[in-house]
């Protein structure tokens, strides 16, 4: 079904929007909070501070003692060469009184940073955090940290490890109180145990030009997953990365999918980014495949703008081809809201799963889901999306939480990308923080 344009939408998305904006919790009025805002509005003003600290989040994990941390940060806050807060840093860095404290206190800081993200090193950690959104009327999903793979038996350790995952949560989830929003929509049953896994991590042979070795290599664990995902009845979401592996993660599982032996079940989904040009052909092949193949569950879709903007574009160029993603950030905002139409009416075939801290696009697919008369569930970041997250729920709107599990070292990728999708000239979370006029935040773009 094609979405209907002929709606004007404009007063309820200004409506929607300042309710949000009135709903949203105050600054947090903490030492760490006062730190962590300090350091966040340094970094967006100081590009080259900004590039040094990413670096040392980078090597953080490798420094065997505080002597060797402390090296490491003065050097690359060195490197900083035309930023003054980075050559204070680099001075104190390299003193021979201040040397240790600055090292310890660098190190609890990423740490800290990271802890913001990441609800605990593994499935068993993170119950607590879990079972507190559930008490407090959000859904989760979670993300076990693990972007790729070298060898087989890393293959086979994430596997087991989202096995388990899926395993912990059935049993924790017997006993949480009931949460009708979270757990029914107009289209059935929502499982409460929500589990994202990357196809990359899934086997070492994923490479694009060889998409059909990636896709025999994974096969078997995603095979595996989905019937433990069925039988306890969670629901099964496959991550998108970057776009050379778009093609062979949609295939394997959207092939397996089709397979009698999952008809019934497990509830299952993909990821679909609205930075790539092609997305809208993209969601025709996929509303495509919903059409051939009826399901027992609807078929997720969760929509994002997408995280690999700058290497997608950097790699292009070395290729000499045409970048795959927008250039033009309205561009890009003006397609998640078509994206966002489109899956919406595509229900009950489809579940719409509208993933974004742009309080423009939140109100837009609310609005379009109220006037249509159709469920939407909206989508934060752990972490980056805790505020929005908070005035979702005290409007009654159904939330699911992106929730990151993994200890520090698997954690630093995802950090430096958050860190970056924080911190980005065109981020709205960049614009909201400055203090930007809601008239301009809820603009169509």
């Amino acid at each position: 079904m094609d979405a209907d344009t002929t709606i004007d939408l404009e007063p309820a998305v200004k409506s929607i929007g300042a309710g949000l904006v009135a709903a949203l919790p105050g600054a947090r009025h903490t030492p760490r909070a006062a730190v962590e805002r300090r350091v966040m509005g340094a970094m967006v003003a100081d590009p080259e501070l900004r590039a040094a600290v990413f670096r040392f989040v980078d090597v953080r994990p490798a420094c065997a003692d505080p002597k060797d941390l402390a090296r490491h940060l003065g050097e690359l806050l060195a490197e900083a060469e035309d930023s003054p807060l980075a050559r204070r840093g680099a001075a104190l860095a390299g003193g021979a009184l201040t040397r240790r404290p600055l090292a310890h206190a660098a190190a609890a800081g990423v740490k800290q940073m990271a802890q913001r993200f990441i609800i605990g090193a593994d499935a068993q950690a993170a119950l607590p955090a879990v079972e507190k959104l559930w008490r407090d009327g959000v859904a989760t999903t979670i993300d076990l940290l693990g972007e790729a793979t070298v060898t087989e038996e890393e293959a086979d350790s994430y596997a087991a490890r989202c096995e388990e995952a899926l395993l912990v949560l059935h049993e924790a989830s017997q006993r949480w109180a009931p949460r009708p929003l979270l757990e029914a929509d107009a289209a059935g049953p929502i499982p409460r145990v929500n589990l994202s896994v990357k196809v990359s991590a899934l086997t070492p042979l994923l490479r694009p030009l060889a998409p059909e070795r990636g896709i025999a290599g994974a096969e078997a664990r995603l095979r595996r997953l989905l019937q433990v995902a069925r039988d306890t009845g969670a629901h099964l979401h496959v991550d998108m990365e970057s776009f050379d592996t778009r093609e062979a993660t949609t295939e394997l599982t959207l092939r397996l999918l089709a397979e009698p032996e999952f008809a019934q079940g497990p509830s299952a989904g993909i990821v679909l980014q609205a930075y790539l040009t092609e997305s809208p052909q993209h969601l025709d092949h996929l509303l495509s495949w919903v059409a051939e193949h009826p399901r027992a569950h609807p078929f997720t879709i969760r929509l994002v703008k997408g995280a690999y903007w700058d290497h997608e574009t950097v790699e292009a160029i070395q290729h000499g081809w045409e970048p795959p993603v927008f250039s033009d950030r309205r561009a890009c905002d003006r397609n998640f809201e078509a994206l966002s139409r489109r899956l919406i009416d595509a229900a009950p075939a489809v579940r719409a799963a509208i993933a974004s801290h742009n309080l423009r696009s939140i109100a837009h697919a609310a609005a379009y889901a109220d006037a249509r008369g159709r469920d939407v569930e909206l989508q934060v970041l752990r972490g980056l999306g805790d505020d929005t997250q908070a005035a979702l729920l005290a409007a009654g709107r159904r939330t699911r939480c992106y929730c990151p599990v993994g200890d520090l070292v698997a954690g630093m990728a995802y950090l430096v990308r958050r860190l970056l999708e924080n911190t980005s000239n065109d981020s709205f979370l960049r614009a909201q923080a400055e203090g930007v006029d809601l008239t301009t935040l809820l603009e169509a773009p």
